[in-house]
């Protein structure tokens, strides 16, 4: 009687546990009752820690529960930012142009189009492709580009931003890469005794990008191609500009714009 009683009370047990509701993932979410302004401040903390995939969920759950207002706003640049820093350029760039779609006169849109030209800055990634050995030159500049043109963006319409002068600097940097891209190109026609095409592109880098230290790297193509084709007197003048100009211009001069010391040529 008593193994009955026990095994009986044993199922009765059982039965509750199954037909008892399971806890839903909004039941079990710390933040369930938490305010927009809550919300916004744990988002900025993980940011601050750089738990950049809580920062990311945090302000995910702030924007779907309190879509309207100042911090859903602030939460959407700072949702960008997280995007970068957690390697998600495609969704940081997504989050700036929303942002600058929906809110254009927001007194903080600049730092939207920065981060925006952050997000496919590859500065990090071309310090790590030195350091393996891979030469950046040798890839697809169409992210420069358009980290470029965000740059642009931001300094052609808020000259006086504080991100304004670095984005200037990054500007530079990148100009610089889409030169040494360029020559890249050059010297592989140069290789393969394409001349013409060797001598167009190399000056094409001194007519596009004449302040870069790729200049002279492209004057020296030049002269190559010139003398395959046995065109002496290009040649000879080509070399005469390089060696005027030799002491003038450093090899590295970013952060240092060089003048357009090519044009009397």
């Amino acid at each position: 009687m008593r193994h009955s009683l026990a095994v009986f009370l044993l199922l009765t047990l059982t039965a509750c546990n199954m037909f008892s509701p399971l806890p839903t993932e909004e039941s079990s979410d710390a933040t369930k009752h938490m305010s927009a302004e809550q919300l916004y401040r744990l988002a900025k903390s993980e940011l601050d820690d750089g738990d950049y995939t809580g920062a990311i969920k945090t302000n995910e759950t702030l924007q779907s529960r309190f879509p309207y207002g100042q911090y859903a706003q602030q939460s959407m640049l700072e949702m960008a930012y997280a995007y970068y820093r957690n390697g998600e350029p495609d969704s940081a760039t997504s989050t700036a142009d929303r942002f600058i779609k929906q809110f254009p006169n927001h007194p903080h849109i600049d730092y939207a189009y920065y981060v925006k030209g952050l997000a496919t800055f590859n500065g990090e990634t071309t310090f790590l492709n030195t350091l393996s050995g891979q030469d950046t030159a040798e890839r697809d500049p169409q992210s420069i580009k358009d980290s470029f043109n965000a740059f642009k963006d931001l300094i052609t319409r808020f000259p006086n931003s504080p991100y304004t002068s670095d984005a200037r600097v990054r500007m530079e940097y990148l100009t610089n890469e889409l030169a040494r891209h360029e020559l890249h190109i050059a010297d592989f026609y140069l290789r393969i005794g394409a001349y013409i095409a060797a001598v167009n592109r190399a000056q094409g880098i001194l007519t596009d990008y004449p302040n870069s230290p790729s200049t002279r790297a492209a004057l020296g193509i030049m002269i190559k191609a010139y003398d395959a084709m046995g065109l002496t007197t290009l040649r000879d003048d080509t070399q005469r500009v390089l060696a005027a100009n030799n002491s003038s211009v450093p090899d590295s001069n970013a952060g240092k714009p060089a003048k357009y010391w090519w044009q009397f040529w």
